[in-house]
């Protein structure tokens, strides 16, 4: 019980600290364009990972380069970062949030297709359910759905896509060397879309310096924290945890950008979370 109770406090730390981070960049991109938060992110996220891979006597990038499978997994990464930051720029945080939850529920239905898993009827109805509830946090009308809210699904379906390749990656991969490259391709997708836009690149402000190097700051320490979750206790037991990202996400929204959920996106999340658990104790068993 002792190593459990570990596991969750370290996986709540974790999704408070991802929550933190995601509404310092929100916050940095109100005062600074999108694609400079993300550049600066990503080069400050990459120094903090290779300073924590030297300490660990560790090498900064995988020895035999990149494999198929890494590769595979920097270009979801790059599709993920990309599009999540886009959202966190240009949509409510609280929305953003919680369609990044339904991760999970496509990451067990590409598994199916990918790695040949069995999924039962059970297991693909929640499935369903979730995605209703991804409808319900869009809104569609009779306008469409917001645009915004739509990069937050890319980037759900980005993380996804690394989700799945992270198994086909090398075991020998550091989670300090995955880091480095995950920021790399944050400060990357900043450079498309600096370059996309046309726009003369700005150095940010002390304001926006502090608010990017704060994010960058909570989310080492946050894939620390996640790292020693995922390392303690048993997995079934720990992993639910990960959903309170979403609780602090929604409190931080309301909070510091005065963003008010309605009864659609709250029932949309609910339905998330709850076939999200459901398809978790499906799997367990």
């Amino acid at each position: 019980m002792s190593t459990n109770r570990r596991g969750a406090t370290f996986m709540v730390l974790a999704m408070a600290a991802f929550a933190c981070e995601d509404t310092l960049v929100k916050s940095a991109t109100q005062l600074v364009p999108a694609a400079t938060v993300m550049t600066g992110f990503g080069l400050l996220g990459m120094a903090l990972f290779a300073a924590m891979a030297w300490l660990r006597r560790e090498r900064v990038l995988p020895a035999g380069g990149l494999s198929r499978g890494l590769s595979i997994r920097s270009a979801m990464e790059l599709c993920g970062r990309l599009f999540y930051s886009l959202a966190l720029a240009f949509a409510d945080l609280g929305a953003t949030s919680a369609i990044l939850q339904a991760t999970p529920l496509v990451v067990v239905g590409g598994a199916v297709w990918v790695f040949g898993e069995r999924v039962g009827w059970r297991r693909w109805t929640a499935i369903g359910i979730g995605f209703l509830g991804v409808l319900l946090v869009l809104r569609p009308s009779g306008q469409g759905v917001d645009m915004a809210a739509l990069f937050a699904v890319l980037g759900m379906l980005g993380f996804a896509g690394r989700d799945l390749a992270t198994r086909a990656a090398p075991l020998t991969v550091t989670n300090a060397q995955l880091g480095v490259l995950g920021m790399g391709v944050l400060a990357l997708a900043g450079l498309v879309v600096q370059g996309a836009s046309g726009a003369v690149p700005v150095l940010p402000g002390p304001g926006a310096a502090l608010r990017i190097l704060g994010a960058a700051l909570f989310g080492v320490g946050a894939y620390s924290a996640l790292t020693v979750a995922m390392r303690s206790g048993e997995v079934s037991v720990v992993t639910p945890f990960r959903y309170t990202r979403l609780v602090f996400a929604l409190i931080l929204a309301v909070l510091v950008f005065g963003e008010r959920p309605d009864p659609s996106m709250l029932l949309g999340s609910a339905l998330i979370v709850g076939s999200g658990l459901f398809t978790l104790a499906r799997s367990r068993r």
